[in-house]
This record gives structure tokens, sequence and C-alpha cells, in this order.
């Protein structure tokens, strides 16, 4: 008896987890640990660090949770959504929102206790921003929807520098306009891979409104500007010679890669892109503390 009242538990706890998009969660926040990184000349306090960590992740969570409960309805007509617990209604609203509500509030709690109120209050606007602001009234309304709504996806290493210093930097607005510059690219390789998918759940993204053709010119625009964007920590002296050649190398095979698709469009390239633009943004963030320490 008792196993059975445990089953369909773990079986919702499992569901709400795959809704807070761990994956996405994971990049966001190591985006978020750089940041905390940078911000200090030496290794952030441990305690400050471990607390940052995990009140950007929590709330990290619950905007992911809370975006497909807005989303539910799109989601159940897309086929790579279609089987989120939040669109197949396995999960309810109330259970989503108690959830992310618990998440979302912990990780306030934890952010204005043991780190500091500007951190709280900026996580808590990227939340809004990514959770109710994207879904509601860009992804809906306009094909510029992800170039504006990056704008919250842009905020982990900011969240970070906060974090250690109590202030946003001009450094931690740098790492921002990379991550800002990264995500148009990156989204419309998916877009262009699952354009059917967005036509059928009329969403106005890019491909679908201003073709695939004019899609791929802009993702080779917005390639070069993030090539260009990411030589600013060395230019602005904030990094050295390691990243640099980083930087470069990788901005070579980004560019490669969408000036390729501009030439030879295939749904299998596209994706190709898509995934290694993940590894791209990893990477150069990755090259920023090697060089810093």
């Amino acid at each position: 008896m008792q196993h059975a009242v445990e089953a369909p538990i773990g079986r919702k706890l499992a569901q709400y987890y795959v809704l807070t998009k761990p994956r996405v969660t994971q990049l966001a926040v190591f985006c978020a640990v750089i940041g905390m990184f940078l911000a200090v000349p030496g290794l952030p306090p441990l305690n400050k660090l471990l607390a940052a960590t995990i009140g950007i992740w929590l709330l990290a969570g619950a905007a992911f949770a809370v975006n497909c409960l807005v989303e539910r309805e799109l989601d159940a007509r897309m086929a790579r959504t279609a089987r989120r617990a939040s669109a197949s209604g396995e999960l309810s609203a109330i259970e989503i929102l108690l959830g992310s509500g618990l998440l979302g509030g912990t990780g306030m709690l934890v952010l204005l206790n043991f780190v500091n109120p500007l951190t709280m209050w900026l996580t808590f606007a990227t939340f809004v921003g990514y959770a109710v602001i994207y879904p509601v009234v860009l992804k809906p309304l306009t094909p510029q929807n992800i170039v504006i709504g990056g704008a919250s996806g842009a905020m982990p290493p900011v969240l970070g520098w906060a974090a250690m210093t109590g202030s946003v930097g001009p450094e931690a607005l740098i790492l921002f306009l990379i991550i800002f510059m990264w995500t148009p690219p990156h989204f419309w390789a998916l877009a262009l891979y699952r354009r059917d998918d967005y036509a059928n759940a009329r969403l106005p993204m890019l491909p679908v409104t201003h073709g695939v053709h004019y899609t791929q010119v802009m993702i080779v625009l917005y390639t070069v500007a993030l090539t260009a964007v990411s030589l600013m920590p060395f230019a602005v002296r904030m990094s050295g010679l390691p990243y640099l050649v980083a930087a470069l190398v990788l901005g070579a095979i980004t560019t490669g890669y969408a000036v390729r698709l501009y030439r030879e469009y295939s749904d299998r390239l596209a994706r190709a892109i898509f995934r290694f633009s993940i590894v791209y943004l990893a990477a150069l963030f990755s090259a920023l503390p090697i060089d810093h320490y």
C-alpha cells in the first residue's frame, strides 16, 4: 500500500525535474559561476560561492518550469515539446506552481541571506523576464523574440559577478553581451530545422516569417558579430593571450559553420550547428578563468 502511494509522487517529481530543463540550467549556472570567479582577483569565498550557485540554480530551475507552464498549450501543438508533463496534463498547473514557488522562494531566501540583495533582485528580474515576459509578450508577437528575450538568458554571468562584488561592473556587461550575441544564431539554427513545428504552432519565428534564406543570412551576420564581441575581454585587458587564442579559434570554427550553412543548407547541418553552439559557449567561458588564473 505504501509503495502504491510513493510511486506517483516519485513520478511527478521526476516529471517536474524535467520541466526545470536540467541541461539548460546547468549551462546557465556554469556561466554564473564563471562570472563569480572572474569578479575577484583570487578565489571567491567558498561559502558565498556555494550559496550563490545554489540560489541561482534554484531560481533558474523554477523559471524554466514556469515557462513550460505558461507555454503548455503551445507545447502541446509541437512535436518537440508535446511530451512535457505540462503540455500533456500529467502535472497540473497547481502542482507546477507549487513546485516552482518552493524552488524559487528558497532560492531567493538563500540569495538574500547568504549572498546580497542585489543578486536576489537581479535573479528575480531574470526569472520574470524568462518565465513571463518572453513567453507571453515576445515569443508569440514578434520574430525578434529571441533577440529581445535573449537579455534574460544573458544574465547569468552578471548575477555571478554581482554575487561576489555587490555591484555590476563593465566586465560583467561584456560577458552579458557575449551571451546576448550568441543567443540568436543558437536558437535560429534550432528554428531552421524545426520550422514546420513552429509554423504549425503559429509562432512567428524568423524562418517562418522571413524564410530560410533570410535566417541563414542573419545567422552569418550575428556569428561574425559574436566573434568580434568575444574579443572584447582581451581588448579591455580583462583577459590575456590564452583567451584571445581560444576566442579566435572558436570564432573561426563557428563562423565557418555559419558560412557553410548559408552555402549548402540542410536540416542535419543546422542541427549540428545548434549543438556545436553549446560547446562553443562552454569552451569560450572555460577559457576565461583558465586565462584569469
